[in-house]
């Protein structure tokens, strides 16, 4: 039994291995200040296009948005998603528990655009008995595989900022979003287009690990408080400095998302042939194609992934990921057996 339900069911790639136990006891500071922290630190600022950006190492995604979330909102303010959007869908209220609501928007790919938000801001103008509006939360790619292209970041920007709205982008596959064979962004460009974004590295070849980058300084003048009195500022910091810098030093971290979108268009092209369409537009290492439920049955014999939505009565879409570790003789089975399908 195989598994295509997530890009975290393997550890880590060999290089971070091999260098945390080359430093494994190699005195360090604590709390980030170790010289790998500062290092990675330095060369992400360096990647992203700010010198001076605050850079933070948080352990997991949810944390870095539960944090960073509820850190940068007044109690009375609340924050904008897709209503697919992993803050809204899959992190447990974790939002709404820190006071804060989530005003969510349906659409079709995941993204938000100009008019979505302007009609928030009109929905929410009743002041001072509605929440206020005040910051937009982002995923690239999105929680449904799809990406943001430049210039659909850009009007986002110009519209937030004409707004006085907080950009957040939450990063979890952002590797996998830049390195898209449709992308046409760079994480320059990302540094310029948001206020704050986070870095994956959990879901990209890292044990555990995300990188919060402030491209708006002023933001995070009391972060490192933060961090520390919601306990995720961690004593042994090296573990996620150390990650950081063996991903991002010749651009490891681009080559394992590269390589898991490969991958995944291998199978998606496959999809294709055989006249199967998908959910949304394959794109990253995410696919949702839509499979009759007889073939499901029988690919659900030898490997894992998850049924997403039922469309119709006699197909469903399905959830298909590839990660950074993915051995391709496992997708070239898995396409002979949806080839083979009857």
């Amino acid at each position: 039994m195989y598994s295509f339900r997530n890009d975290y069911s393997e550890g880590a790639h060999p290089n971070i291995l091999q260098k945390l136990v080359e430093t494994n006891l190699v005195q360090q500071s604590g709390y980030g200040e170790d010289e790998y922290s500062l290092a990675a630190k330095e060369l992400l600022r360096l990647k992203i296009g700010h010198p001076n950006a605050p850079v933070f190492f948080l352990s997991g995604g949810t944390q870095s948005n539960l944090i960073v979330i509820s850190s940068l909102l007044k109690v009375h303010e609340a924050v904008i998603s897709a209503k697919t959007g992993h803050i809204f869908s899959h992190e447990t209220g974790a939002i709404e528990a820190t006071g804060h609501r989530v005003i969510t928007v349906d659409t079709k790919e995941g993204k938000l655009n100009p008019a979505d938000l302007k009609k928030v801001l009109a929905d929410y103008s009743m002041r001072p008995h509605v929440v206020k509006p005040r910051m937009v939360y982002i995923s690239n790619s999105t929680e449904i595989g799809t990406i943001y292209s430049k210039a659909e970041l850009t009007k986002l920007r110009a519209f937030c900022q004409a707004n006085n709205l907080i950009l957040y982008m939450d990063g979890a596959r952002l590797g996998h979003a830049l390195t898209a064979d449709s992308n046409d962004l760079t994480l320059a460009d990302i540094g310029q287009l948001t206020d704050v974004c986070y870095i994956g590295g959990t879901k990209n070849g890292a044990l555990i690990g995300e990188a919060v980058v402030f491209n708006n300084a002023s933001l995070a003048a009391d972060f490192d408080y933060v961090l520390k009195q919601k306990g995720a500022l961690l004593a042994k910091g090296r573990l996620l400095g150390i990650q950081f810098l063996e991903l991002f030093k010749d651009d490891l971290y681009f080559t394992l998302a590269r390589r898991a979108n490969m991958l995944a268009m291998k199978i998606a092209r496959a999809v294709e042939e055989k006249g199967f369409s998908f959910l949304t537009k394959a794109t990253t290492n995410q696919l949702f194609p839509i499979l009759p439920k007889t073939l499901i049955h029988e690919l659900s014999k030898d490997y894992q992934f998850y049924e997403w939505e039922a469309i119709g009565e006699h197909s469903s879409a399905v959830r298909i990921i590839t990660s950074w570790a993915t051995e391709e003789q496992v997708v070239d089975a898995f396409i002979a057996a949806i080839k083979n399908s009857k």
